[in-house]
């Protein structure tokens, strides 16, 4: 990750990585390229190799930053919930709605970066935050079952849910369906 502390925290690392993001869910990672990002972001492309080693580096400053905007979401959902039993339903609801509003980013998150993960020997703040938010999801839900494991379960389905969503392999019509009997039904813990 050599860059990423660096980068974010420098002056314009902030403008770099939000344009990077902006650029890459409006024409996809391929078209960030290290040039045309400094252009875009107003920054010599010197200056933005003092702030980040590569292209590679930006990626993984937006996913943090992709992290960090995830957990906030869910940490919104999770206070928003008006009873104990919609905490989950909103957590997966705003889960879902990042993920699907954000592709390319979700897709730096879980596909460009593998060394931000949970099974990692130093896992990114912003990782942790996530997973936290979902395991607090789902810890009312888990009923005597370990909430880390269940918190990954979770975690799990709504990931697979949201790659087959996006690849075309589930049924369109039966969405709804998924989303209540994941969010209603799957995790009660009666």
């Amino acid at each position: 990750m050599s860059g990423v502390e660096h980068g974010d925290a420098a002056p314009g690392g902030d403008a770099i990585v939000t344009t990077a993001w902006q650029l890459a869910e409006a024409e996809g990672w391929a078209a960030v390229t290290t040039r045309r990002l400094a252009e875009r972001a107003d920054v010599d492309l010197g200056a933005l190799y003092e702030r980040f080693a590569d292209r590679d580096a930006v990626v993984v400053a937006v996913a943090v930053r992709g992290f960090a905007d995830l957990a906030a979401a869910l940490a919104g959902a999770r206070g928003a919930a008006g009873r104990p039993a919609q905490v989950w339903p909103a957590v997966m609801g705003a889960y879902l709605d990042f993920a699907y509003a954000n592709p390319e980013v979700y897709d730096a998150m879980f596909a460009h970066t593998p060394e931000l993960t949970l099974g990692a020997e130093q896992v990114p703040e912003t990782v942790a935050a996530t997973f936290g938010e979902l395991r607090a999801a789902l810890d009312p839900l888990a009923a005597g079952r370990d909430a880390d494991t269940l918190a990954e379960l979770g975690w799990s389905l709504l990931h697979g849910m949201v790659m087959l969503t996006r690849g075309g392999r589930l049924r369109p019509e039966a969405q709804e369906q998924r989303d209540q009997l994941l969010g209603a039904h799957l995790f009660d813990p009666r």
